[in-house]
């Protein structure tokens, strides 16, 4: 579904990512951990195509086509999610009318009719009570007002109703304490465990992988994959730390 090959980029000219490569195929959960600063953030941020981040050498398709040929709305429209460590607020915009604009234009571009507003009501109802999210909260600005945690039960609703092929999730457990982790949780497994989809976990700690357990799990230091193993590996690193890993 996404294969990364020899990835460079930079950010104002400092270069982050250096070499990296990474094949998700369907189906499959991947988490990236590593240390401050060695490139996680980046690597969603280039493949979401956030402006900024130059890509200066290899290549990243996904399900075959060029994904950094494509503009941002292109990309979400293919299918691809991104879960952002720190969601923004939108004053002014309601949760429901973002997300039925945002819906209805992802659909318009692969040909598909748009849902009518009751048929998008009761999408959002659905993924809401996955998240034990409260409808009122999808009525007001988008993030405004919200918890950490209020946030990022949004942004999985958010992620349910555009229902992505991949997800890329940048620190989804930031901020949430154990209740709130265990709802995350459950949420990413019953929207994106699908033989058809995949994700892009990247955490700092083992915490989240406890609800969502990957198949894969990569060591991300000085801007490349240093290694990579199984859902062992994530433990190996709670117990022992970045150090020597990432020598």
């Amino acid at each position: 579904m996404l294969t990364i090959e020899n990835l460079h980029a930079t950010v104002a000219d400092k270069p982050i990512l250096k070499g990296l490569s990474l094949a998700i195929n369907a189906g499959e959960i991947h988490a990236i951990m590593g240390p401050n600063g060695a490139g996680k953030s980046t690597l969603s941020y280039v493949l979401g195509g956030r402006p900024g981040y130059e890509v200066t050498e290899g290549s990243a398709t996904f399900d075959g086509h060029d994904l950094l040929d494509m503009d941002p709305h292109e990309r979400a429209a293919a299918g691809l999610f991104l879960g952002f460590q720190y969601p923004v607020e939108i004053p002014g915009v309601s949760n429901v009318q973002f997300l039925r604009e945002s819906l209805n234009a992802q659909r318009k571009a692969r040909g598909q009719e748009p849902l009518s507003g009751g048929d998008f009501l009761k999408l959002a109802r659905e993924k809401a009570g996955l998240l034990k999210l409260d409808m009122d909260m999808l009525k007001r600005p988008v993030n405004v007002g919200f918890s950490g945690g209020e946030k990022k039960r949004n942004e999985m609703v958010q992620m349910g109703i555009l229902d992505p092929k991949l997800a890329i999730l940048d620190e989804t457990d930031s901020g949430l304490d154990i209740d709130a982790l265990r709802v995350v949780g459950d949420g990413i497994n019953a929207i994106m465990r699908r033989p058809d989809k995949a994700v892009l976990l990247i955490t700092h700690y083992q915490r989240l992988l406890d609800y969502v357990q990957p198949d894969f799990v990569h060591v991300l230091a000085g801007g490349r994959i240093v290694k990579s193993g199984g859902p062992e590996l994530a433990l190996e690193l709670e117990r022992e730390g970045y150090a020597e890993i990432a020598a």
